[in-house]
């Protein structure tokens, strides 16, 4: 007896089913292949990692249904869920490729420019999300019954009351966009944010974390950070230090004359300070007031401070050992 089942004999049912079945053997099989193989192409890494199964077993359910004479709804409904699970595939791919690709340029970027960086990671972010839009946009038009013209209209208005709900949001989101492609900062810089000074850790989507001098990590979002006057120390190509020595008056002359000459022997010799100048200022209240002025070479500030505490200590020990008083304090 022919068995006869929604149009088609059991033999065909058989077949088909068979022809489903090893489709998608073959495609788990080639999927568990490339993941235990060993290579540094992001193309076969990603399509064993990213392949998912709902994917392949629609492939083998279309490919079954290629045997059978169905009827015309159950060949477009075959036809819709494959384009999705396709389309669905497609960007988790492309997701994939870019993360991959995006993970790559920043380790060999990390240690030469932080700036770019962060730029690669926000690249990566924007990347990602035109995939996905492009990926929505196409499954909604293969939606039987849809209308995409209109719903990307109705869509349009919806986003404009959205967007008035969540503008807070959206400001931090365009302001770090804006510190990224702008750069006024980039991990790693030292920066003076109104009374505060850190350094900076994390730039993210809504809001960036400076780690302070002490040690506490304060959070600013992204919008009030653009809004405020920031300073940059980083972006130093040189710190100029000046300060004032007061001798007191018991000082014998010829010792005086001398400390101009002392103040540019403590500086000079240093690794990237450039000696400026050593004067006699004026004849103050208290003593004779001289001014150093050099400059650091370095916009680093752990080197900056190291470079003017070790010119102060070598200006008082040759003070001391030349006998000159400090009639008061040093003072910047």
């Amino acid at each position: 007896m022919n068995w006869v089942l929604w149009g088609n004999s059991v033999a065909q049912w058989l077949t088909a089913l068979g022809l489903g079945a090893g489709v998608s053997a073959g495609l788990f099989l080639l999927r568990w292949l490339l993941a235990r193989r060993e290579t540094s192409l992001a193309f076969v890494n990603v399509l064993a990692q990213r392949t998912r199964g709902y994917f392949i077993l629609a492939v083998g359910a279309y490919a079954a249904s290629l045997w059978l004479h169905l009827s015309a709804p159950w060949h477009e409904g075959l036809r819709v869920g494959v384009v999705l699970a396709a389309l669905l595939q497609v960007g988790l791919w492309f997701s994939g490729w870019i993360q991959m690709w995006i993970q790559r340029r920043i380790r060999e970027q990390a240690e030469k420019d932080a700036a770019q960086a962060t730029n690669l990671n926000a690249l990566g972010v924007l990347l990602k999300a035109g995939v996905w839009v492009v990926v929505v946009v196409l499954m909604l038009d293969n939606l039987p019954n849809v209308e995409i013209t209109t719903l990307i209209a109705s869509l349009g208005i919806t986003g404009i009351a959205v967007g008035l709900a969540v503008q807070n949001i959206l400001s931090d989101l365009f302001s770090s966009l804006s510190i990224t492609l702008d750069k006024p900062f980039v991990i790693g810089d030292i920066i003076t944010v109104g009374e505060f000074t850190g350094t900076v850790e994390h730039i993210g989507l809504k809001s960036t974390r400076l780690r302070g001098l002490p040690g506490e990590e304060v959070v600013f979002s992204n919008s009030d950070l653009l809004n405020s006057r920031i300073r940059n120390y980083q972006k130093m190509e040189r710190q100029r230090v000046g300060f004032e020595v007061v001798a007191a008056y018991t000082t014998p002359q010829a010792v005086l004359q001398r400390i101009p000459e002392l103040l540019r022997e403590c500086v000079l010799g240093r690794d990237q300070v450039v000696f400026g100048r050593a004067h006699l200022k004026a004849l103050g209240d208290f003593g004779a007031v001289f001014e150093c002025v050099y400059f650091v070479e370095s916009p680093e500030y752990d080197f900056f401070m190291d470079t003017q505490q070790a010119v102060l200590l070598a200006i008082y020990q040759r003070f001391e050992a030349e006998g000159i008083t400090l009639a008061q304090r040093i003072r910047p």
